[in-house]
């Protein structure tokens, strides 16, 4: 990513002026090149943030500040723009979440919902194996059900990467009760954390 500003700024401005002479020299009628184009314009726009983000950083300001310079919290400001180190090699982490990491909770949750205990245990690694059975899976599910009734939808996941493991949180709503699904996903899309938070735990 551009650190520096002025080259993020530079981009920003090549790509605005490209959709807008665009507008002028292309077809008025061909608006998926249009879109395309303000997506890059997008995607900039955000370089550029992030370097501010990082000269900020680099002069002293503290992730709470620049949390609530974006109206996030200071660890959502940190898990977009931050540069963690890993202890165990000195080198910068991924950040990035698995790919698709939204659509295998969404996937993971339905089975739930439809009672497929056995889909959800065979996506479990080693560990979750171990330690959650298919019966002990089904009377967790039977349990929320009894607390607050049946299961009517889930929302959109967020994921966010955290070590070697990208974690997915999705909200759930019960007939009476809402709670969130937290799924931990290894890199080759095992399940290596399964739970059901309520709001105030979440």
């Amino acid at each position: 990513m551009r650190e520096s500003v002025m080259p993020a700024l530079q981009v920003l401005r090549a790509r605005t002026e490209e959709l807008l002479a665009s507008r002028v020299l292309e077809s008025r009628d061909d608006w998926p090149r249009s879109v395309a184009r303000a997506l890059s314009i997008q995607l900039a726009a955000d370089d550029v943030v992030r370097a501010v983000v990082q000269q900020a950083r680099r002069s002293g300001v503290t992730w709470q500040t620049v949390g609530d310079a974006l109206g996030v919290t200071r660890q959502a400001a940190f898990q977009r723009y931050g540069k963690p180190i890993d202890p165990r090699t000195g080198e910068p982490m991924n950040t990035t979440p698995l790919s698709g990491a939204a659509e295998l909770a969404s996937s993971v949750i339905n089975e739930l919902a439809s009672a497929h205990w056995s889909r959800v245990t065979g996506r479990f690694d080693s560990t979750m194996r171990d330690g959650l059975s298919e019966d002990a899976l089904a009377a967790a599910w039977a349990q929320l059900i009894g607390q607050s009734g049946a299961f009517e939808s889930h929302g959109d996941s967020e994921a966010a990467r955290a070590g070697d493991v990208t974690i997915t949180n999705t909200p759930l709503s019960f007939e009476a009760g809402d709670y969130t699904a937290r799924i931990t996903f290894r890199d080759d899309q095992t399940i290596a954390g399964l739970y059901i938070l309520s709001p105030e735990a979440s």
